[in-house]
């Protein structure tokens, strides 16, 4: 076989492949939501029909689940906060050694993920409404 020709397949096998890999992930992702949504529902109805308190301790599920949900939330824009700060301190630094400390240098530029990070952390910890405990 030519090595042309094997070599124009191998990008289109790989592009095939990926393309594939990322349809396959989506669509078991979706699968595994909806059963967890199913088995929830499922859960809150049979504790619901039990008893009297049922209805009770399913609110009082439903509102745990969504105070942990908002509290994870509220962990990913600090973890993501810090990440952003990180990375303008240290694209900062080094700007500032490849260029050196002259007015206009490219070395500002870190500053932009920096600043996006120092927002996200005054939201978090300013802005945003206090998780009730």
């Amino acid at each position: 076989m030519n090595p042309g020709v094997i070599g124009a397949f191998i990008p289109i096998v790989m592009f095939i492949s990926v393309f594939t890999f990322v349809t396959f992930a989506v669509w078991f992702g979706t699968r595994q939501k909806e059963r967890e949504a199913f088995y929830k529902s499922e859960t809150l109805r049979r504790i619901t029909e039990s008893s009297g308190e049922g209805a009770k301790a399913a609110i009082d599920l439903l509102r745990e689940e969504e105070r942990l949900k908002r509290i994870k939330a509220r962990e990913g824009v600090k973890i993501g906060g810090v990440v952003c700060v990180g990375a303008g301190v240290g694209l900062t630094a080094l700007l500032l050694t490849l260029e050196g400390a002259r007015p206009g240098s490219p070395y500002m530029v870190g500053l932009i993920p920096a600043l996006v990070g120092v927002a996200l952390l005054v939201y978090v910890y300013k802005l945003a409404a206090p998780v009730e405990q």
